[in-house]
């Protein structure tokens, strides 16, 4: 797998490049829209989740700096087990984009290198997952049609 090289992050969180080539097309088409970035993050000791100093400080930062981005936290939930698999994860955070070109443009959001140096110092392990934005209920503007 072939990583998006920045100085922001330590390579352990880099972006998939074949998945960033994606996102980075979909914003670029014309048709952007609406996409949910599942995150699975694993915690250094450092960040003592759920209530180190470390840790309150990047989550809460993490939540001013996307919204300023344009995004937004629609959830945090810590996880409490794992039924099937042995991806140890202690949260889920679910961010909504109303577009695939603020995801991408990230690292050049205001507050990207303090958001992104606190990431590096909390965030051991990560797994992000892109999810369709547009669909209820998930999609924070949407109104369920049943």
């Amino acid at each position: 797998m072939t990583l998006v090289k920045t100085d922001m992050e330590p390579s352990r969180l880099q972006r998939n490049e074949d998945d960033y080539s994606i996102s980075k097309n979909i914003a670029e088409s014309g048709d952007d829209g609406p996409v949910l970035m599942l995150n699975m993050n694993r915690y250094t000791t450092e960040a003592a989740f759920p209530d180190g100093e470390l840790y309150n400080k990047y989550v809460e930062g993490l939540g001013r700096f996307l919204e300023s981005a344009g995004a937004k936290i629609l959830w945090r939930f810590p996880v409490l087990g794992q039924a099937v698999g042995s991806q140890r994860i202690d949260e889920i955070i679910a961010v909504w984009y109303p577009v695939h070109k603020i995801f991408v443009e990230l690292y050049d959001a205001p507050g990207a290198v303090e958001n992104f140096r606190l990431k590096g110092l909390c965030v051991d392990y990560a797994v992000i997952h892109r999810c369709p934005g547009n669909r209820y209920p998930f999609a924070p503007f949407l109104v369920s049609r049943q």
